[in-house]
């Protein structure tokens, strides 16, 4: 007995849970970018938070011992996060019950300021372990590393993390200090077993590939919460859905000799992430069951959520007009002009893609046809139209490239020319390219030059490009694998920010694009 009653006496002293096997359910969601209102993708309409409300709710009172995390991004997307700056985000994700959220990158695009409101107003922590934020007045102690919560009566530790990138594709300030991501998250699993505490997740917004690193690399993790790749997971029977890019959970083994397991969902809300983990005693990881739930239409909808979602979309039909440049000559944008031929609305999406990414070190641009969805007319250009033109809700990416990756793509853009596909590749100022029509597919492009030098096929350039693009959408193989730093930058906001800067903006083609024998 005596014995019985030091084992008991040393758990309370440590802190620890019940030695008992327990399942907790996780619920999930990342990326959700301000998307308060259902997205098309295919036939369907998906996510809003009025069925994610529905969802949620449903599973937390239904799932053993729930627990409801975030991989990040909240911030940034739609007219909702123009308007509100993540405050209307953070009403949602209160009244679902949330947590623990890890801070995303473009919780810092509108500076410190904005993310400081956002925290106060959360019932739940944001966390990030590899960020200091000691010295920023307006986060320190808002931020935490990592934050111990009670599931199921017991105890658990939840780390946050975000990508090493961000000060490169955000903008957190100077005051706000960068540390080793591995270093990190190992200091805060370890200072989390030092309370006796044997179940660790970890909210994420490190990207798909860096979290399989992680997961092999830190000791400690059982569940890995992530984020920032728009990562679908599991198995699904849906048109509307892409291909899955890995299993749901993706299983790892960690240095522990125990399984880590590394879930994510998606992007938008468009999908609620629940995976149902049964621990072993020893705090590790036995068994689990789940998939990611679509969030589809015949989700019912959260009344009190759909009222809220009502009321706060009421400024957005006033912003949607409001103008954010002149066109006095209009840009063309038409499909068969884009497809086959330089344009100067294709022009500017080009420029502004090369302007967002030079403070990343952007040499050129590159745009597929098939993301220029519109024209603008003569005058004034409401925020409205830069939607028509940009409605994809795609982000910038930076891809280093050889010149003969680059020269390579250029060949696949012109290979269907005479298909109208949108593979079609238009390049910013400052570089042109020719192809000869009369030459077989694969041996058209016969100059490509930058800043009046011919492209060095064996030099490395740093290449600005949508992500779907750069993911290797309409057949662009040659990009995948090529170093790639996604910044999150939207589209549309890069498109806007262009059309501010150039207030009355004047785009006709140039001689980027030379098209040699073009049948008659």
């Amino acid at each position: 007995m005596k014995f019985t009653w030091s084992l008991l006496l040393s758990a309370a002293l440590l802190g620890t849970a019940s030695a008992a096997p327990i399942t907790i359910t996780v619920l999930h969601t990342d990326d959700l970018h301000g998307h308060l209102e259902p997205t098309k993708i295919g036939e369907g309409m998906y996510g809003g938070y009025a069925r994610q409300t529905t969802l949620m709710k449903k599973y937390a009172a239904e799932d053993t011992n729930p627990l409801i995390l975030s991989g990040g991004d909240t911030f940034q997307g739609t007219l909702f996060y123009n308007v509100y700056k993540g405050l209307a985000d953070v009403l949602f994700m209160n009244y679902q019950g949330y947590q623990a959220m890890a801070v995303g990158n473009h919780e810092f695009d509108d500076g410190p300021a904005a993310l400081a409101k956002f925290v106060d107003k959360a019932t739940f922590p944001v966390l990030a372990t590899n960020i200091d934020v000691s010295a920023e007045p307006l986060l320190k102690d808002r931020i935490k590393p990592y934050a111990i919560l009670n599931v199921g009566g017991e105890k658990v530790g939840v780390i946050g993390a975000v990508t090493p990138d961000l000060p490169l594709i955000s903008s957190p300030g100077d005051n706000v200090k960068m540390l080793d991501v591995m270093k990190s998250i190992q200091a805060s699993a370890d200072a989390i077993k030092a309370q006796g505490i044997n179940k660790v997740f970890l909210v994420s917004h490190l990207g798909y590939t860096l979290e399989q690193e992680v997961a092999k690399t830190v000791s400690g993790l059982d569940v890995i919460v992530g984020g920032h790749s728009h990562t679908l997971l599991g198995t699904f029977d849906n048109k509307d859905f892409p291909a899955s890019e890995g299993p749901y959970p993706t299983v790892v083994n960690n240095p522990d000799g125990n399984k880590t397991l590394l879930v994510a969902a998606w992007e938008w809300g468009k999908v609620l992430g629940r995976i149902q983990v049964k621990f072993d005693d020893a705090g590790a990881v036995q068994s689990w069951e789940g998939n990611p739930i679509p969030v589809s239409a015949d989700v019912p909808e959260d009344d009190t959520a759909k009222r809220m979602v009502a009321t706060l979309t009421v400024p957005i039909a006033s912003l949607r007009q409001q103008v954010v440049g002149n066109a006095p000559k209009g840009l063309n944008g038409s499909r068969e002009v884009v497809r086959k031929r330089e344009s100067g609305m294709a022009n500017v999406l080009a420029d502004a893609a090369l302007a967002a990414g030079q403070t990343a070190g952007a040499q050129l641009a590159l745009v597929n046809g098939g993301g220029v969805r519109a024209s603008i007319d003569a005058g004034p250009i409401t925020f409205d139209e830069a939607i028509t033109v940009q409605p994809f809700g795609n982000s910038l990416s930076l891809l280093d490239l050889t010149g003969a990756q680059i020269r390579a793509a250029l060949e696949h853009g012109v290979a269907t020319w005479s298909e109208n596909k949108g593979q079609f590749l238009h390049v910013s100022k400052g570089m042109s390219y020719t192809f000869d029509l009369s030459k077989p597919a694969g041996s058209r492009v016969t100059a490509v030059t930058l800043n009046g030098q011919p492209l060095d096929d064996a030099k490395t350039y740093k290449v600005a490009t949508n992500n779907f693009t750069a993911g290797g959408g309409d057949g662009f193989t040659m990009f995948k694998g090529a170093p790639r730093l996604d910044t999150g930058k939207l589209d549309v906001d890069i498109l806007v920010d262009y059309l501010k800067a150039h207030p009355d903006l004047t785009a006709e083609p140039e001689g980027r694009i030379v098209v040699e024998n073009e049948p008659k």
